[in-house]
Formats: C-alpha cells, structure tokens, sequence
C-alpha cells in the first residue's frame, strides 16, 4: 500500500481504532487482507504505538491534572550523581500518577516537563512535596499549574482531531 493510503489507513484509525479490518477496508475502498497487512506495517514501523481508551477521568476517581515543569541541573561526573540520575528515572517511571515526563525547552529556562492525575489536592500535594524532597538537588524553579478535571472543557483531550491535520 503506498504512503499515502497507509496516512489515510492511520487517520481512520484515529477517528475510531475499534472498527473492524473488514470496516476499514470497505471506508477505504481496498480489501480486508490488504488493511490487516498495512495496520500490521504501521504497528511494526512505529506509526501505532499502541491502542488505548480515553476514559473520563473523573468517572475513574480524578479530579487535579497538573503539568509541573522545572529547570534539571546538568549532573556531574561522579558515581554518587549518576545513581541519582538512574534513581530519578526509576521513579519517574514507576510512578503511576505520571503520565507524561519530557524534557523540553521553554517557559524561562525549564527544561523538563512532567504531567501527573490526582484524585484530589490532598493527594497532588503529597505526590509533589514527595517528587521535590526526592529531587530538589537536582532541579530549580519548579512551577505547577493545576487543572480541575471537573471543570467544562473548551476542547476535550481527544487523538481524533489529529485526523484532520494534513
């Protein structure tokens, strides 16, 4: 299947990732076997990364989105430093109330993004007194913004809208 119909293949399958090869290929005018072949490219390619939900996150107990971003300060050399470095990490990825960690560039020289879900305030503040007690050697300037999940959104968090992007 050529580029293009793999891109349109993709944009199908990001309005609506449940429907059926058989669905697909009829939508795209091509056959089942061919859509089963070109949605396992895009897997293998790295195209799909994986297929998930998006549930309402209030419906599941979450009340706080926060986006926390921070200035990381560049190691030293030392073994003592480096643990720390693997250390933050572990943590970074073990924790299940983050949800996105990335290092960026912007906002007054932070350099490290991190977007965590809380059920409630009480839980955010543990969750960050926790994260700078662990880390503060390592990171200056940390500023949070907090969102309230209950609140009415202008435009709901959705991956269907990127179908329409060309």
């Amino acid at each position: 299947m050529p580029k293009e119909r793999m891109i349109e293949l993709l944009r199908e399958l990001l309005k609506n990732s449940k429907r059926s090869d058989r669905e697909l290929a009829r939508i795209l005018g091509t056959s089942q076997p061919t859509i089963t072949r070109t949605r396992r490219k895009l897997e293998k390619d790295g195209y799909i990364q994986q297929y998930t939900a998006v549930p309402d996150l209030t419906k599941v107990g979450y009340e706080i989105l926060a986006f926390t971003f921070m200035k990381i300060i560049p190691h030293e050399e030392t073994s003592g430093e480096a643990k720390l470095t693997e250390k933050t990490h572990k943590w970074t990825l073990e924790n299940p109330k983050i949800i996105l960690a990335m290092h960026g560039d912007g906002l007054n020289g932070k350099n490290c993004t991190i977007i965590s879900l809380h059920k409630d305030f009480t839980d955010y503040y543990t969750f960050i007194s926790e994260f700078k007690g662990k880390w503060s050697s390592n990171m200056r300037d940390v500023e949070t913004f907090l969102v309230s999940l209950k609140a009415k959104a202008v435009k709901p968090f959705s991956f269907r809208r990127l179908e329409i992007i060309s």
